[in-house]
């Protein structure tokens, strides 16, 4: 990708950085936003620094095993292997992103999946949001989690065991909406189950409202 092809990644990173916090998906320092770039590499949030503090040069850049390119005087997130794992491995996947976003991760700590009992789910998720197996920080255990957990799932999302809510999508922006969307449905579930059974959606209209949404809905050329 040309230079100015990185800037602009750097800025749009920056944004979605703050939609994070904006939207309440992130406390303190933690959470995290990669993008790929080009085939070889991509950029992620530094490890430790306050969201009011980053801008676009703050992104670091890393090849795919999660080592730096370059200098630079900071360093990458902790998660940087576990997006580096899945950027090797989902070669379609441009943008990757965690969160510990508070009715999302409470569905990870009980080690639960969200059914698909919404029509928002059925639309964005295509199915339940499933949940990841337990893994620690630090290596790519995580992110090897991931990927073998959304195989064979439409889902965007996963919730990590006892951690937390990482979202993959064709771009950063793509990743961050999943995100969003995967915090308001855990929301809304929960308070659902607090009255009753929520019911499920019949798999068949599962299927029909995905493919409307995916392919038929909104304009084209926008994520």
């Amino acid at each position: 990708m040309p230079a100015d092809g990185t800037a602009v990644l750097r800025a749009e990173l920056a944004v979605l950085h703050r939609m994070l916090v904006d939207g309440g998906l992130v406390a303190w320092t933690a959470g995290n936003v990669s993008a790929r770039v080009g085939e070889d590499s991509f950029l992620i949030k530094p490890s430790g620094v306050p969201y009011e503090d980053l801008a676009p040069e703050s992104m670091v850049l890393c090849d795919l095993e999660g080592e730096p390119i370059g200098e630079s005087p900071l360093t990458p997130s902790s998660d940087v292997y576990a997006h580096a794992y899945v950027y090797r491995h989902r070669p379609d996947v441009g943008g990757v992103v965690h969160t510990h976003s508070t009715y999302a991760t409470a569905w990870a700590a009980r080690n639960e999946p969200i059914p698909c009992v919404l029509t928002a789910m059925a639309d964005e998720f295509g199915g339940e949001i499933p949940v990841g197996p337990f893994a620690l920080i630090g290596g790519d255990d995580i992110g090897r989690g991931i990927v073998e957990t959304l195989d064979g799932h439409r889902s965007p999302a996963v919730l990590m065991r006892n951690h937390g809510v990482f979202t993959i999508g064709a771009g950063a922006r793509a990743a961050v909406k999943a995100a969003v969307m995967c915090e308001d449905v855990a929301r809304t579930v929960h308070v659902s189950r607090q009255l009753g059974d929520p019911l499920p959606i019949d798999a068949g209209d599962i299927d029909l409202l995905y493919d409307r949404y995916q392919n038929v809905y909104g304009q084209k050329g926008r994520q």
